[in-house]
């Protein structure tokens, strides 16, 4: 895995963070609250799920203070409100592109070593398999996220990655 890899898929998580939260904001607090059938239930939930463990991984990463790290897997009182939530969101994508230039190939061809939130476990794999990971769970539940906007007509941006430059 290259360096540029990880740089780009930090640029495009904050691109499509900022469309998503963009089109979630012309919903009501209640539009966004209600739970639609989503694995995480609401399309707030959602988006503080990938928040809560965007800030995991980047724990693990990076020692980046998590926020709630151990239980609610973001549904805690951290992530209640929608305003702040916004706001992390933004800054927490500053802190991944921050971190993702800093990223070595030498660091990802490495094997790293991490515990769970709940600290009862620990495993070891490929630095770049768990870099991979991090960014397709974001890309897994976003794409939930947009299937909820655009169910309750909220139009999000494009998704396609090589638009990334062109929107």
């Amino acid at each position: 895995m290259k360096r540029a890899w990880v740089i780009n898929m930090a640029r495009y998580n904050a691109w499509q963070n900022r469309s998503i939260y963009a089109a979630a904001d012309k919903l009501t607090d209640t539009d966004r609250r209600t739970d639609k059938g989503a694995f995480f239930g609401s399309l707030h939930n959602t988006l503080a799920h990938i928040l809560w463990a965007d800030r995991v991984w980047m724990y693990r990463f990076n020692q980046t203070p998590p926020n709630s790290p151990i239980g609610g897997q973001g549904l805690g009182p951290d992530y209640a409100n929608w305003d702040r939530l916004k706001t992390e969101r933004v800054a927490f994508d500053k802190t991944i592109r921050e971190w993702a230039s800093t990223v070595s190939e030498d660091w990802l061809g490495h094997d790293f070593t991490w515990s769970n939130v709940a600290r009862t476990h620990t495993a070891s794999r490929p630095a770049w398999q768990l870099v991979t990971h991090f960014f397709n769970h974001q890309t897994h539940h976003r794409g939930q996220a947009h299937a909820l906007l655009t169910a309750a007509g909220a139009k999000p941006e494009d998704t396609d990655f090589y638009l990334m430059d062109m929107i």
